[in-house]
């Protein structure tokens, strides 16, 4: 694998790291601005809002940059939104500084993953992919709670300076390892950017994404309660327990990438079927400490398995703007953290108990098989070409060949 993955990583952990943080933030900025704490918690909507409307408009303005470019200037672009962050003065410019946080967050994944798998041999772009992410799960293992630590101490705008300086890591890193590439030949402009993705099989897939993750997210985002009132955790013992979750996400994320390097939809399939089974026992698991904590590593090895070859099924059913597809996932990514979240707690407060989220997530990763089989079967009466199943795009291999001379 090439190093210029590496260059990617780093930027992946730094984006993690200040997505996740500001969760174990969100009392201390609330003390500090003289805010609620769910006045606090409008900061984690306006990066996932960032996300969202970023992810694709930058990754459609930017089609017909060096992709090398665009990567350096994304993650300065970050740079600014944490500094930014740090001298916020009141919650109303905090609110602003991390809505331009996120606005590079998904093109940096969806241009990133374009680069990845143009820099390695077709049969190991799902591998390229899931080492991008790495940087990603990583962060939930080691960045977030040592910048939550940081900022416990040292105050939170410590938290988002330190997150700026791993921006700047980053950007020296892609500087130094990407190759300098030229400009895209087969760039469209911004409405044949967009006009690319007027296709059923992109947004089935991307519906795939949306209902997927959501079921994740569904019973993560109230994972808390469970360990402390099911599974009768301590407060103080659930950091170490997220920490496990990023543990099983990081080795889902490496498990999935080699698998779809040799079956894209098998991998899909039995991704999205095992974080059914997985969601379905959590009632179960979390009677006992020791399931639990079985049950959090599960949870993310059985989501993240699916990261990986849901990027490149959407790369490869918009192969004329792999970039804005792929970056179209992240925010379709972002919307499954919300909805899921919603979903969750609409169970939890119809007083179905602490671990009805988890069976929330159920019903949203059945329809994520669902959506994925209808994709299939879309797939199967257009009859591709065979062997066109782990192809992300037409154009990636000659630019590959460029690039790797």
């Amino acid at each position: 694998m090439p190093l210029a993955l590496l260059a990617l990583a780093v930027g992946a952990f730094g984006i993690g790291t200040t997505e996740f943080v500001m969760m174990g933030l969100l009392p201390d900025v609330a003390d500090d601005l003289n805010i609620s704490i769910p006045s606090a918690g409008h900061l984690v909507s306006a990066y996932a809002l960032g996300v969202v409307i970023g992810a694709p408009l930058l990754a459609a303005l930017t089609a017909k940059m060096s992709r090398r470019t665009v990567l350096i200037g994304l993650m300065g672009l970050f740079v600014v939104g944490n500094a930014l962050s740090a001298l916020a003065p009141d919650n109303g410019w905090l609110l602003a500084a991390r809505f331009l946080s996120g606005l590079p967050h998904g093109a940096f994944f969806g241009v990133g993953a374009v680069v990845a798998t143009s820099m390695v041999a077709p049969e190991r772009k799902a591998r390229s992919v899931s080492l991008m992410f790495l940087g990603l799960t990583v962060a939930n293992v080691a960045g977030v709670p040592v910048a939550t630590l940081m900022g416990q101490n040292l105050g939170w705008r410590a938290t988002f300076l330190g997150v700026s300086a791993i921006g700047l890591v980053a950007i020296a890193a892609l500087a130094f390892l990407i190759p300098q590439d030229h400009e895209h030949t087969t760039a469209r402009g911004l409405r044949g950017e967009l006009a690319a993705l007027r296709s059923v099989p992109v947004w089935l897939s991307l519906g795939t994404t949306v209902a997927g993750f959501g079921a994740l997210f569904s019973a993560y985002s109230y994972i808390t309660p469970m360990l402390t009132d099911a599974a009768g955790y301590a407060d103080a013992s659930v950091t170490l327990l997220l920490a496990l979750f990023g543990v099983g996400a990081t080795a889902g994320n490496l498990l999935g990438g080699r698998l779809a390097d040799h079956s894209l939809r098998g991998t899909l399939f039995g991704g999205l079927a095992s974080l059914v089974a997985v969601l379905a026992l959590f009632p179960l698991l979390m009677r006992t400490e020791l399931t639990a904590a079985v049950a959090v590593i599960l949870l993310g090895m059985a989501a993240f398995a699916t990261g990986s070859p849901l990027q490149l099924m959407v790369m490869e059913k918009a192969s004329s703007a792999p970039s804005l597809a792929s970056s179209a996932n992240q925010a379709a990514f972002n919307l499954a953290n919300a909805g899921g979240a919603w979903i969750g707690g609409l169970a939890l407060a119809a007083g179905f108990g602490v671990t009805s989220p988890a069976l929330a997530g159920v019903a949203l990763a059945v329809l994520g098989l669902a959506v994925a089989s209808l994709a299939y079967t879309v797939d199967r009466r257009r009859a591709p070409v065979p062997g066109r199943e782990r192809i992300v795009a037409s154009h990636v291999p000659q630019e590959a060949e460029a690039v790797r001379h």
